[in-house]
């Protein structure tokens, strides 16, 4: 009964009603309760629902900042789909109380990590794209966001994504982006460690390792525009 009732609390705030709650279940399994229970992870629904959410997103700005340029929706959007704001908009959903934990990340306090709500946040999304599409998701993300899309562009909040900066620069460089690439992952599920390489358009490579595929690309990225910066110095 008190699962019941904490599924129910989740779709609530959610906004969307699952038809199969077991989506929802998936979304909030972490690969460490996973792992010790012999059960399917949530990494492929965030896979799924951090593309989900970057379009959905994309769509809330295309249409709500008519005038913006396309530099300035790219930081706006950055800084919604950060890792920092999809943990904020977690915590506003008490998402922490509801993931299923391994109990050496529960130990580690794992609950109230950046890094596994927001990860948690995608695979919910991700689940609710599976299980009612595009529309459904885009109500369910409009809802959860609505408080943090600023009102006008000038309260679009500074940006410190890597990623976003590395585009710009190559795009004011070399009117192209750069290509990201996951080249290896290493190590027990728990304790992977991904190796990333981003090509930027004059051809230099630069390769980054990191206990997950985003913050390896942002530690490219990083490399990256240090690179360009010392290159154009």
């Amino acid at each position: 009964m008190d699962q019941i009732m904490i599924m129910d609390d989740l779709q609530n705030q959610l906004g969307h009603r699952f038809k199969d709650e077991s989506l929802l279940t998936l979304a909030l399994t972490h690969s460490s309760y996973a792992n010790e229970h012999n059960l399917i992870n949530n990494e492929r629904l965030e896979f799924l629902g951090d593309a989900v959410l970057e379009l959905c997103i994309s769509r809330i700005l295309f249409f709500g900042f008519p005038d913006v340029s396309e530099g300035h929706l790219t930081k706006l959007r950055a800084g919604l789909v950060s890792e920092a704001s999809l943990a904020r908009v977690a915590r506003s959903l008490s998402l922490g109380t509801y993931v299923y934990l391994g109990k050496g990340e529960e130990h580690q306090g794992g609950r109230s990590r950046d890094s596994v709500l927001s990860d948690t946040l995608e695979a919910v999304l991700g689940a609710v794209y599976l299980d009612a599409g595009y529309s459904a998701a885009q109500k369910c993300i409009k809802k959860i966001f609505s408080e943090y899309i600023p009102e006008s562009v000038d309260m679009v909040p500074s940006c410190k994504d890597y990623k976003s900066r590395l585009q710009e620069a190559t795009q004011s460089l070399f009117k192209a982006r750069p290509v990201y690439t996951l080249l290896e992952s290493a190590g027990p599920e728990h304790e992977k460690v991904y190796l990333v390489r981003v090509e930027l358009p004059n051809g230099v490579k630069i390769d980054a390792r990191a206990s997950s595929v985003k913050k390896a690309e942002q530690k490219a990225a990083g490399m990256a525009i240090k690179n360009l910066t010392q290159v154009n110095d």
